[in-house]
């Protein structure tokens, strides 16, 4: 399957120059849908947006469902009147890169007190949105927002460290819990009301205007996170609730070593006996957030990397057959179209590839990848075929200036060369032009290559595991004359945003 011919930007909300010391869904994020628009990109795709587990990174949280809370605007909730403005001077007034730790420190007591004055004062329509939200969303919801409180009350220890009858889950301490942290919990439900909320308000906006969500949904989820905490029986899980083995990939480009992700594997038999229903509840809550989805790792559903959880390294794995066919006719059955394309890179064996196509998914292409030997050409514009989705680079590749800089073999760079002419100075747009003029449905460029910036604003390095996730793009950077070329390009490459239908249901915006 093809989607309709499109072109746009990745860039994670955390990355706008929001006030407040990181991206959130306020006036910012309004302003880049101004610019998509105007720049006539159907598209903006984000990273998954759930709560940080361990570190930065947007693919290791706590939840598969629940979103991340330093992506909620204070300066929305203060217009709405649930937290006095002047309580905004206490957020971090650091522009620049993110500083995680104290943003948290700041920014979520604001939370949680905007989250006593909705429940204090809340009445009418917003009372109403936020019982409907809660209702519809139990499901996940109350897992998450107990899961958290606890997480909280025990110091931030993963959910093996707290007591032994928390830990296994035991009826009459889950009571108890609920009983001593209602509180808590009542919090927790309202911050994600706030978070969907105000999604939802966004993901209006850009539908108004013509533009597209692409979310990501990474393939595994942490082990200190609710949903192997309260699905247990769903993982590979031991006797002592430690995994056996972990997730993973062999050494490859990015790592010599491999890349040891840590997660734990899934027991997929026992989601083949309950009819695959937590991934057909994850799929179907996805496309409920987004427009088309990302699925990371795809090759993971035929085979996966399985790694000892005694070894430091992924080198000493092994493959392991994945749910394959199983599961896809079974979100199909349940779900109807699926709108999804599949994070299909590296080295891609027979199968995956047989998989891909036989439920008719999109793959990828990135383009940095494409200069090497001879066999790296299928990233190649001349080579890709109309069910593809093509970037200049993703989230974990340097951009494409510090590439070309630093990055590139000299075989590599006589390669480009002799495909775009002697360019340097502007590579980055020597590459977005060749995305953009291929045939793959979908053209996606990192905002840092729109930007033309170098290795300063790469966004996260593999197997490195500090100081990624950081950039943010400055204020007044996209501009007119901006919007005007990519504008221009969009049109000679027929790529033009059809329109999109607007979300169904009303958008209360709490």
């Amino acid at each position: 399957m093809a989607f309709p011919r499109a072109t746009g930007i990745l860039l994670h909300p955390t990355s706008l120059p929001s006030p407040g010391g990181i991206g959130d869904f306020g006036a910012a994020a309004y302003e880049f849908i101004d610019f998509l628009s105007a720049a006539r990109q159907g598209l903006w795709q984000v990273l998954p947006l759930g709560p940080p587990a361990n570190g930065n990174s947007p693919y290791s949280s706590t939840s598969a469902f629940a979103g991340n809370p330093l992506l909620v605007s204070l300066e929305r909730l203060s217009e709405r009147g649930w937290l006095d403005r002047s309580r905004l001077s206490e957020l971090p007034a650091t522009a620049g890169e993110i500083h995680y730790d104290l943003v948290a420190a700041r920014k979520l007591p604001l939370l949680t007190e905007a989250a006593h004055n909705f429940l204090d004062r809340a009445s009418g329509q917003a009372r109403v949105h936020f019982e409907q939200f809660c209702g519809e969303n139990n499901w996940w919801l109350e897992d998450f927002v107990l899961f958290d409180a606890l997480r909280e009350r025990h110091g931030n220890q993963a959910w093996k460290q707290w007591s032994r009858e928390l830990a296994r889950r035991e009826p009459a301490a889950l009571e108890i819990a609920r009983q001593n942290l209602a509180s808590e919990m009542a919090v927790r439900r309202v911050i994600q009301f706030f978070f969907y909320q105000q999604w939802q308000a966004l993901r209006l906006y850009s539908a108004q205007r013509s533009v597209r969500m692409i979310g990501d949904i990474a393939i595994f989820v942490d082990y200190d996170s609710a949903d192997v905490w309260a699905h247990r029986d769903l993982f590979l899980i031991n006797d002592d609730l430690e995994p056996g083995a972990v997730s993973g990939v062999p050494p490859d480009a990015f790592s010599t070593t491999g890349q040891r992700w840590g997660n734990p594997l899934y027991n997929w038999d026992a989601m083949r006996r309950q009819g695959y229903g937590w991934w057909v509840q994850r799929l179907r809550w996805a496309t409920q957030t987004c427009d088309y989805i990302r699925l990371d790792h795809f090759s993971g559903f035929a085979h996966f990397w399985e790694v000892p959880a005694s070894e430091p390294t992924a080198i000493h794995g092994r493959w392991v057959d994945g749910p394959g066919d199983d599961l896809f006719n079974k979100l199909r059955e349940a779900l109807g179209g699926m709108p999804l394309f599949a994070e299909d890179l590296g080295s891609i064996t027979p199968d995956v590839n047989a998989l891909r196509e036989r439920h008719q998914l999109p793959g990828m292409a990135v383009l940095q990848f494409g200069f090497g030997d001879p066999g790296a050409h299928i990233y190649l514009p001349h080579r890709l075929t109309q069910d593809r989705v093509i970037y200049t680079g993703t989230h974990d590749n340097d951009t494409a200036l510090g590439w070309w800089k630093s990055g590139v073999s000299a075989y590599e760079r006589r390669a480009v060369e002799g495909l775009v002419g002697p360019d340097a100075e502007s590579i980055n747009w020597a590459l977005i032009r060749l995305a953009q003029s291929s045939v793959a449905s979908l053209s996606v460029v990192p905002l840092q290559d729109v930007l033309g910036l170098g290795s300063e604003a790469r966004l996260n390095t593999p197997s490195v595991p500090t100081g990624n996730f950081r950039w943010r793009y400055q204020p007044g950077a996209l501009t007119p004359q901006l919007a005007e070329r990519l504008a221009t390009l969009a049109e000679v490459t027929d790529r033009l945003p059809p329109p999109v239908p607007l979300p169904p249901s009303q958008v209360f915006v709490a």
